[in-house]
């Protein structure tokens, strides 16, 4: 008697198949998780860069003009966040300013974020996701 150890075409196809329909569905699943991850990490750092404005606000009596002296002594993020978002702010006068991350390369159709003073976000779409 003889008994068969190995695989057939048909079962190696039907394997590769099955295989390629795990990758189809968890590839898109997992770039879109990568991109929400992203956008967190991008509202974090606006949200520590408000933060830091406002001390520095208390304790100067006008917001930052520098961004490079507010990370330093107020431990804002750095200008780059992992490489898809850069930060900069603009400050509109003594008592108002506007951060924005602006979203690079594959994260760029997901669009910038802003945040100002009063800490209202905007575009808000992209805040509650």
């Amino acid at each position: 008697m003889r008994t068969n150890k190995g695989l057939t075409l048909i079962e190696l196809l039907v394997v590769v198949i099955i295989v390629g329909i795990l990758a189809a569905i968890a590839i898109p699943v997992y770039t879109n998780y990568m991109v929400r991850a992203r956008r967190v990490d991008a509202k974090t750092a606006l949200e520590q860069v408000r933060a830091a404005q406002e001390m520095w606000r208390a304790e100067k009596g006008s917001y930052s003009v520098d961004q490079a002296e507010l990370q330093n002594t107020m431990g804002a993020p750095v200008a780059s966040i992992n490489n898809y978002y850069d930060w900069n702010f603009t400050v509109l006068n003594a008592n108002s300013f506007t951060a924005r991350a602006q979203a690079l390369g594959s994260q760029a159709t997901d669009g910038d974020l802003f945040i100002n003073n009063l800490g209202q976000k905007t575009p808000a779409d992209k805040w509650a996701k």
